[in-house]
C-alpha cells in the first residue's frame, strides 16, 4: 500500500477524485447560475430543478422512447433550455423590472412544483440509469483507479465550461451579449433584438442544469430531491466566486470540491459544512466575492 508521510495515497486519489467529479458539477450549475445572474439580474432558484429535470428526461427517454445516453446528452439540454425559454418568456419577463426578490421567489415557486409533481409520479427512492457500453470499466493509475466515465464526466464539464467562458468574454457574440444587457435601449437603436438575446441567454443558463442533470444519472440516483441538495451549496459558490463572475463560477466550482474531497480524507465530520465556512471567510475578507467587482 503506497503511503506517504502515514497517508494512504490509494484513498486519498479516491477522495480527489470524488471531489472533482462533485466540483464538475458545481461548475456546471454555478455557470448556468453567474450566467442567468450576471447577464439578466435573474436570481434562479430552479436551477436544481432543472437539473433534476435534465436526469429525469434523460431516464424517461430510455425508458419509454429508447434514447441512449448519447442522444440524450444533446436531446435533453435543448429540451430544458426550451422549458426554461417559455418560463422567462411568461413568467420571469413580467416581473423582469421588479426587485430581485421577486424573481427568487417565482422560481423558488417553480422548484417546489417540479419536485412535488415528481415525487407523486415516481417516489422518492431513486432510479437506476445504466453508464452506457462504451465508458464501462477504467484505467489503473500508479495510484488509484480511475473509472472511465468519471474521467467523461470531468472532461465534457471542462470542456463545456472552458467553451461557454470563451463565447461570453472573448467572441464578438458575447461582446453583443454583455452590451444588450448593460445598455438594452443603445443595443436596440443598432437593431439588436435585446428581448430574444435575454430570453436565449435565460435558456442557454438553465440548459447548461439539463445538461449536467445527464452526466449525473449514470452515478448518482436519479430521484427528486437531488436537485435540492445540491442547490443550497452551489448558491454558496457562485458567492464564493462573486455573484455574476463567469470565470468566477467555473474556478470555485471545481476549487470548492477539491475542498470538500480533501475535507472528505482529513476530516469526514466538516465535509458538509466546510464550503459554507469557506463562504463566510471569504465574505469577512472580500464581500463582492473571490472573483466579484466592488460595487
Amino acid at each position: 500500500m503506497a503511503t506517504l508521510f502515514g497517508i494512504n495515497l490509494f484513498a486519498l486519489s479516491g477522495q480527489l477524485l470524488v471531489g472533482l467529479i462533485n466540483g464538475s458539477f458545481y461548475a456546471l450549475l454555478s455557470l448556468g447560475l453567474a450566467i442567468i445572474f450576471g447577464l439578466l439580474k435573474i436570481i434562479n432558484f430552479a436551477q436544481g430543478a432543472m437539473y433534476m429535470l435534465g436526469a429525469f428526461l434523460a431516464w424517461m427517454a430510455l425508458q419509454y422512447f429508447g434514447v441512449n445516453y448519447w442522444l440524450a446528452l444533446v436531446l435533453v439540454p435543448l429540451a430544458v433550455g426550451g422549458i426554461a425559454i417559455l418560463i422567462e418568456r411568461f413568467l420571469v419577463r413580467p416581473i423582469a423590472k421588479e426587485d430581485h426578490l421577486y424573481s427568487l421567489l417565482l422560481t423558488f415557486g417553480l422548484a417546489l412544483i417540479l419536485q412535488g409533481l415528481f415525487t407523486q409520479l415516481y417516489g422518492s427512492s431513486g432510479l437506476a440509469y445504466q453508464i452506457p457500453a462504451e465508458l464501462k470499466g477504467g484505467t489503473k493509475l500508479p495510484f488509484m483507479y480511475l473509472p472511465n466515465y468519471r474521467a467523461w464526466i470531468i472532461i465534457a464539464s471542462l470542456v463545456v465550461c472552458a467553451t461557454t467562458w470563451w463565447v461570453i468574454e472573448k467572441t464578438k457574440l458575447g461582446a453583443y451579449l454583455r452590451a444588450g444587457t448593460e445598455n438594452p435601449q443603445l443595443m436596440q437603436g443598432f437593431g439588436i433584438n435585446v428581448p430574444l438575446i435575454t430570453t436565449l441567454t435565460f435558456g442557454f443558463g438553465v440548459a447548461l442544469a439539463g445538461f449536467a442533470g445527464v452526466l449525473a444519472a449514470p452515478v448518482y440516483s436519479v430521484s427528486p430531491e437531488m436537485g435540492s441538495n445540491i442547490l443550497i451549496v452551489v448558491f454558496a459558490i457562485v458567492v464564493i466566486g462573486g455573484m455574476g463572475s463567469i470565470g468566477g463560477a467555473i474556478l470555485t466550482g471545481l476549487m470548492m470540491g477539491v475542498v470538500e474531497g480533501l475535507t472528505k480524507f482529513f476530516y469526514p465530520e466538516a465535509s458538509s459544512t466546510v464550503i459554507f465556512l469557506v463562504m463566510v471567510i471569504v465574505l469577512l475578507i472580500k464581500p463582492a466575492g473571490l472573483f466579484g467587482k466592488e460595487a
